[in-house]
């Protein structure tokens, strides 16, 4: 899925927090070199190693977590892209979804309804014969929310499901 460059810095904000805390914990590491006491030097040390290895680790976790969500799932089906996106199209209505991007036939692309307490997804949907590519994120304008990591995998689910159950049909 494509973030323009605001969205993306506020979605990745959490992993450049985390790079910005090892940063801290290696000038830490740095400054330890300059103490007189050994015993103070050793401390500040072990304190800068174990911060720089937490939020790196950290880090780390939130980058991956966040490049696999803006990964498009696959899902193949029987029909045409012009049919799909139709059954996704009557979906994205049914479902009160803003529609932003629509090219018939090709991509679809939508923000489900927010909430006062939770905001709502971004869903991009794109058409390839007849295999339908998923993504789903939290809206970007928001940033990224661990909590509403579950609500995207349902809504990369109902798209799913709904596909399914009209092949069946």
């Amino acid at each position: 899925m494509e973030l323009n460059r605001g969205e993306r810095l506020r979605y990745f904000a959490p992993t450049a927090i985390c790079g910005y805390l090892s940063l801290l914990c290696l000038a830490l590491i740095a400054t330890s070199a300059f103490l007189s006491k050994m015993q103070d030097a050793i401390a500040l040390t072990a304190a800068g190693t174990f911060g720089l290895l937490m939020a790196g680790g950290l880090g780390l976790l939130f980058w991956r977590a966040q490049r696999r969500d803006l990964e498009y799932r696959l899902v193949a089906t029987a029909r045409t892209a012009s049919q799909n996106f139709d059954l996704v199209r009557a979906l994205f209505a049914s479902d009160g979804w803003t529609v932003l991007t629509e090219v018939a036939g090709e991509r679809l692309e939508g923000t489900t309804t927010g909430t006062p307490f939770a905001e709502g997804e971004r869903v991009a949907v794109r058409f390839e014969g007849s295999h339908v590519l998923v993504a789903s994120v939290c809206d970007p304008g928001v940033g990224y929310s661990m909590v509403g990591r579950r609500r995207c995998d349902e809504h990369r689910e109902r798209i799913r499901a709904s596909l399914a159950s009209a092949f069946r049909g």
